[in-house]
């Protein structure tokens, strides 16, 4: 029997996307699974829309901490109760083949999969066939602290790894939940990086992250300083961990 999944999914004003978004997720999962949504205090009717769908796989959860992306995700991942973790942007569409896909790399002996995806806009007009193409990414955990290339919506891990993830660091102004993620999974964990596209990853207007794509408008003291923060608080997770054992 395969181990039971908690999609883990951030939400704030995503009526336009989330209904699509869920029809694409809730055929890949088992009765036992579960979606669990933190919201950002959304003004529109995203939790409208969610609740309308019924389905008591959904559970929601409203972000009480520090508001953002990557404090939301926090929230949810908090809440989450099952032993294999994805993480799901609010507006993207999973292909059809994602959940048994990842559960067989994590089933394989991986502790993190992390996989490509397309890139589309609001009406899933291809814009990049490969977003690890036009990120350029680097497959190591070194490569990633000199230039972060992998979403979190293409993530899935075991729950062990929450265990050394959480709580975030705290200054999320140089910590984004999936750089942060990235590190301690390949860090601490086994990871790999595959090259199948799971996802339509969707781009338009009202995104809440620039998602890698495009030029960068950060400063290159900021990027130093970003990564030596995330580093600094990677290796205090490390001294924290052998404590443990």
């Amino acid at each position: 029997m395969k181990p039971s999944i908690s999609v883990c999914m951030a939400t704030y004003n995503g009526s336009d996307y989330i209904r699509e978004q869920l029809d694409s997720i809730l055929p890949q999962l088992n009765d036992d699974d579960e979606i669990v949504i933190s919201d950002d205090h959304s003004s529109d009717d995203t939790i409208e829309r969610i609740k309308a769908l019924g389905d008591p796989r959904i559970k929601i959860f409203y972000n009480t901490g520090e508001q953002g992306f990557t404090s939301n995700f926090e929230n949810a991942l908090k809440h989450a109760t099952k032993p294999i973790i994805f993480l799901s942007d609010q507006d993207d569409i999973w292909m059809p083949s994602k959940v048994t896909y990842c559960m067989e790399r994590l089933a394989g002996g991986c502790d993190l999969v992390v996989h490509d995806a397309v890139v589309v806009d609001e009406n899933k007009n291809v814009l990049h066939d490969s977003f690890y193409r036009v990120r350029h990414v680097h497959r190591t955990l070194i490569g990633n602290l000199v230039k972060f290339g992998y979403l979190g919506c293409c993530m899935a891990f075991r729950r062990e790894i929450l265990e050394v993830a959480l709580p975030f660091p705290t200054n999320r102004k140089y910590c984004l939940h999936d750089n942060w993620l990235y590190l301690v999974g390949s860090a601490f964990f086994k990871s790999i990086i595959v090259n199948e596209k799971l996802i339509l990853y969707r781009r338009h207007t009202h995104n809440t992250s620039t998602g890698g794509i495009g030029s960068s408008t950060t400063t290159v003291g900021f990027k130093l300083k970003y990564r030596f923060y995330l580093l600094c608080r990677l290796i205090d997770r490390m001294r924290l961990d052998r404590r443990r054992k």
